[in-house]
This record gives C-alpha cells, structure tokens and sequence, in this order.
C-alpha cells in the first residue's frame, strides 16, 4: 500500500480505541496492534520514518487493513494479545515457548484421585498449575502422598457402591497410605478435608495444614493413642522442614508476579517469578523474537500478559523494573525501590541474566571453519560418549510440530563432519495422522526418509536423533523395524527440556557432561531442526490457516466470528462457555452449533501420565 492509497482511505480509518489487522496481497496476515486511536496509531506507519529495516518491509507489504473498535484500551490490550497468540502473525512479537506444561488434577469424581496431566479439559476437574518443572511436580506429589493418605485406586467409589460392598481395600491400606474409603473406612468428608490439605500445600500455604496437624496430634494424645499421635508429629516435622527448604521471601508480601527483562538483538528474554504466600512457588524464564522496532515497555507488557495467562496467575500486584502501560482492571503495577520487592526483582534479573548467559554458551560450538582434526575429534568424543560402533559423520535428527492440533509437519536437518548439511535438509507434511498424536508422526516420517534412502540405495546416518523422549523413539524403531533396518544405524531420544537421551529399550537415560563438546553438538543439531521446523509450519500456517478458528464450525460466519471474539477476548475463553452462555450472543442455534464443535468426543482428552515413566517433554 502506497501512501496515497492509505491517504485516500485514511478518512475511513475509526478514532475509537481498537485493534488492526495488516494483510499482504496473499490475504496473509502480517500484524496486529492495538491503539488507543486507531487512525492516529496507523497512519503513523505511513509518515514516520523507521530505521528497522523489517518495518520498511511490513509497510511494502501491506495491501489490506482490517478493523475492530472495542469500548476501551484495556479491551484493546486482551485482545491483541489473544490474537497473536492464537494467529502468531510474522511481524509480531513471539513468546518462543511451545512447551505443554503440566498440571496437577483433583478429578471430578467420588473420593476423587490426584495426578499429573498435561491436557486441560472442562469435565468439572480442578487443574492446579500450570507448573513449569515436570520434576518439581512429582517429588510435590511424592511430598503430599508421604504426608496426606489419598487413594491411587480408579475404582468407582460411588456410595452405592461402597454400600453394596464391591471392593476390598488393598496393599496401599495396610502400608498405611490410604485410609479406604473403599470399604467404608473413611468417610467422603474427611476425604474432602485431605483434598484441602493438599491444595493448601501446592499452594505453598503450609501454616493451615501444619495447624490442622497439630490439633489431630493433640486429639490423639487426649485419647491416649500415643502411637497415632507419634506417626502425626513426624508429618509436622515433616511439613516443617519442607517449609524450612522453601524459598521464602516474605510473609507480608503475599501474593505477586514478578517480572525481568534483557534485551540481545532481535531477541529479549523475561523471567517471571510467581509469588504465593511470601514464597517462590515457580519461576520461568521465556524468550521472545521481535521483528519490529518495539518498545521494552511495549515488550514486557506483551510478556506479562501472555505468562500470566498460561499460568492462571489472579495475583493483584505485579513487580516489574520500570513503568509500564499495563491496562488490566485491578492490578497494581509496582516499581521497588527497596525491601522485599526489590530483592525480589533482583533475584529474577539474576535468573534472566543466566538465563541469557546459558543461550551463548550453548551456541559457542561452531565447527565451520575449524579443520578436519578439529572436527573429526568432537565427533570421536561423542562416539565415546554414548559408545557408537561408528563415527558418526552423518547424523540426522527429527522434530515435530503442530498448531492445537491442525497442520501437523516434521522436520529432519542433517549434519555432515559436525556440520548442517542443508541440501540434505527436509521437511514432511504428515498424510497419515489428524490431529496431536507426536507418536504416530514420527513413526510415518521416519518410515518415509529411510524407506527412500533405501530405495536410492543412498548412505544411511551412523546416528539418528529422535527429538522426543520414550515414546518418539518407540514409534521411530517400530519404523525402522518395518524397513528391517534395526542395527544398520544408532537411534536416541532426546528428551526436550532435561536434555536426557535415551536409548531403545534402556530403562535408565544417559546425561551427557553439561558442558561436554558432545552435549554442545547434540544441543545445536536440536536447536537447528527446531528454528527449521518451526519455520516450516510457520509458512503453512500463514497459507492456510489465518482465519478465524471459528470460521472452521459449519454454519458460522465470519460475522458471527468476529462478534464472538469482540465480547469474549480469545477462542480458549469461547471454548470454555456453556451453550446457554453461548446463545445470549449468537442465539440458539449457531451456540448449539459453536458448543457441538467444541465438545465432539476427539476434541480433548485427557492425559494421566504414569509416574514411572518419567517421560520429558510434551510428546
């Protein structure tokens, strides 16, 4: 677009607060902004001059501009934020962070189970979370399983049930860590009251559970029941010493999301702090891509909306290193200058600080330009490391992706001497496989290169990287085996996050030294498939799939759509209405149609990840 086509459309342009939409010639969508004036906001696009270069060519691009007015800059804000979340637009700014985190599940049902999920779905559950550590996770749950008797069973412990006299208690019973309320041990009320305990303890509130403690020791001993009342006391100590390890920073300062920010190029990096109950109950540190000229405050408010949205933070203060424009109802923005908060917001630059410190360190292992000894000796030290029968000169590794489960793709880089070969680079769109299913993915990739390779009769990798953990490397070889290729070359799995590999059939991972030339090799092979893949879906994605997620439900309109967005901010909060809620907006009909396409029996399912598994990583 011209200036003097966006002059002669200019007028056209609302003066209301609301968002806007850049679409290129492919009605591809380039960006989206919010503006408390949205005339004034867009034509500064097309009279100022910008240094970046990237911004030059967003203008060039554009050839279409689309509207929304909303009441309010707040109603701005939520839902420029919802929109490249859901859309991620290239010109936007990117929170790099596609991991599915996990939560802790108190499942709706009688004498109800606790356990790890890392799908959400609204069946009447309680989810507790997201946490960012799968780790932390399971020594919490270990932690409240030692101190609060909850049953592990999944009978189905209605009170008809329990009354007829279905079950018998089993060997959790008599070790003493279920009270069973399967025999009509115990009753659903005092049930409740552990169920409240735990809660208490996730949320790092150990002072009520400690206290509720203490009053049944004493009830124990008041009965005579020393023997109880012994096994109580060491849960206490127990309680208590777990406090003593947490990292408490305050008792007056409650609830509050910290927040920190260093920039490095094109690229910035925020680290949040989630504080609840004077204690640190998790940190994360994100990265973000940023194409344009943005603002740090600009930035970091992005941040902070999108990290307190995945992690359901309600915490009404948020702590951050200078003023923002921050425009959510009810929360207080907070600039120490000492104390507590301060100390707070030092401890998170110092973690995104390391954070960035981590990144370079991790990028320092460039072969080019080395010669062929000082390559040849990284790739001996790695034979050595995971005991190859072959140098490994020709590696090759495989990654996923996928977008709420449309549009699944894989990706395969291919390393020669220790260096991307990318004429041997590829890129797969799945055929066989509809929505998430990262297993049977990668079984149909893996099946399709190597079944080639053998039919060119080309030369097989000594190594192959499977960036995934157990059950990508099981669907990998269950390939291989068709092809009766087992033993022809190494396969590993690469556990995403822990960086664990994993050989087929081993129960235990090997981890590689930190800081070893064979763990920086592995770590940049990884890296590359992933920027190769994402890339790849990122083009697909902008063909095809930049409209509404809405528009996909027959007999909803692009209209209907936009009107829904408008009043509820985001796909994920329509996803979560009730029909009747659904109706008051669009009518009866299309909200049958909306609720239907959001509750079809393959929509969602929910996950219980078996703790012995110990799987990393979302696949």
């Amino acid at each position: 677009m011209t200036q003097t086509d966006f002059h002669n459309m200019a007028h056209t342009i609302p003066v209301q607060p609301g968002i806007y939409k850049y679409y290129d010639s492919n009605n591809e969508l380039l960006y989206v902004g919010k503006a408390k004036n949205l005339r004034k906001r867009v034509s500064s696009y097309f009279t100022k001059t910008f240094t970046n270069y990237k911004t030059h060519e967003l203008v060039q691009r554009i050839k279409r501009i689309e509207f929304t007015i909303v009441h309010s800059e707040q109603d701005a804000f939520l839902l420029e934020n919802s929109l490249i979340k859901q859309f991620q637009p290239r010109f936007n700014i990117d929170l790099k962070d596609d991991k599915s985190y996990p939560y802790i599940v108190i499942k709706n049902e009688p004498f109800p189970r606790v356990f790890l999920t890392r799908r959400k779905i609204k069946d009447g559950s309680q989810y507790l979370g997201p946490f960012t550590s799968v780790a932390k996770v399971r020594e919490l749950i270990n932690f409240v399983k030692s101190t609060i008797q909850l049953r592990t069973c999944k009978l189905n412990l209605t009170e008809s049930n329990i009354q007829k006299k279905k079950f018998k208690v089993c060997l959790e019973y008599h070790l003493g860590n279920c009270k069973g309320p399967c025999e009509g041990f115990q009753a659903l009320q005092d049930y409740e009251d552990s169920i409240q305990q735990l809660k208490n303890i996730l949320k790092g509130n150990l002072t009520p559970v400690i206290q509720h403690f203490k009053n049944e020791m004493r009830e124990y001993a008041s009965a005579l029941e020393f023997e109880k009342a012994d096994t109580v006391r060491k849960k206490i100590e127990h309680l208590e010493n777990y406090e003593a390890k947490s990292v408490v920073v305050s008792r007056q300062l409650t609830n509050a999301d910290v927040f920190s920010m260093v920039r490095d190029g094109n690229e910035a990096y925020v680290n949040y702090l989630m504080v609840q109950n004077g204690t640190i109950v998790q940190t994360h540190t994100s990265p973000l891509e940023i194409p344009l000229e943005e603002a740090d405050e600009d930035i970091l408010a992005f941040a902070i909306a999108q990290l307190r949205s995945s992690f359901n933070s309600v915490a009404t203060e948020i702590v951050v290193p200078f003023q923002i424009e921050y425009p959510e109802h009810g929360v207080i923005l907070t600039v120490p200058k000492g104390g507590d908060k301060k100390k707070l917001l030092e401890l998170s630059e110092t973690n995104v600080n390391y954070f960035l410190q981590e990144i370079h360190k991790r990028k320092m292992l460039r072969l080019e330009g080395k010669d062929d000894m000082e390559r040849k000796k990284v790739l001996y030290q790695l034979q050595q490391d995971l005991q190859l029968p072959a140098l490994p000169t020709h590696i090759e590794c495989f990654d996923n992706s996928n977008f709420q489960g449309s549009f699944p793709v894989s990706a395969m880089v291919c390393f020669r001497d220790g260096m991307p070969s990318k004429k041997d680079y590829r890129h797969y769109n799945v055929k066989t496989v509809q929505g998430i299913n990262d297993f049977a993915t990668m079984k149909e990739v893996v099946y399709r290169r190597y079944k080639r390779l053998t039919e060119e009769q080309s030369a097989l990798p000594q190594l192959i990287i499977i960036d995934g953990g157990k059950g990508q490397l099981h669907a990998a070889m269950e390939s291989l085996m068709d092809l009766n290729l087992i033993g022809e070359m190494t396969v590993i799995g690469l556990a995403k996050n822990e960086e664990e590999v994993f050989f087929s059939g081993d129960k235990e991972s090997v981890r590689l030294p930190y800081n070893s030339e064979s763990l920086k090799l592995i770590r940049r092979i990884r890296d590359e498939v992933h920027r190769f893949g994402v890339t790849f879906h990122r083009v697909k994605r902008s063909k095809g799939t930049f409209f509404n997620e809405l528009e996909n439900i027959k007999g909803i309109g692009k209209n209907t759509a936009d009107q829904l967005l408008k009043t509820f901010k985001s796909v994920k909060n329509i996803r979560g209405l009730t029909e009747e809620e659904l109706s008051k907006v669009v009518g009866n009909t299309r909200a049958r149609l909306i609720w239907n396409f959001f509750h079809r029996p393959d929509s969602n399912n929910v996950e219980e990840i078996d703790e012995d598994k110990k799987e990393k990583g979302p696949g």
